[in-house]
């Protein structure tokens, strides 16, 4: 895993952990954690993607 898939899987637990933990927050600040949880997990399925590499041998034995 990418340095950024880390962190951002860090980011989107961090926030749920947040919410979960407090349930006597108002709308909005329960609303700005659910949705930095979209966007954070939506990034790190963006940064598993794009860090996964694949080997190519070109030549062929």
């Amino acid at each position: 895993m990418s340095r950024s898939a880390i962190l951002l899987l860090i980011m989107t637990l961090s926030s749920l952990g947040a919410l979960w933990l407090s349930p006597a927050l108002d709308g909005g600040v329960a609303l700005l954690l659910k949705g930095g949880c979209v966007v954070f997990a939506a990034g790190f399925l963006v940064a598993l993607m794009a860090g996964r590499r694949i080997k190519f041998d070109p030549v062929l034995r």
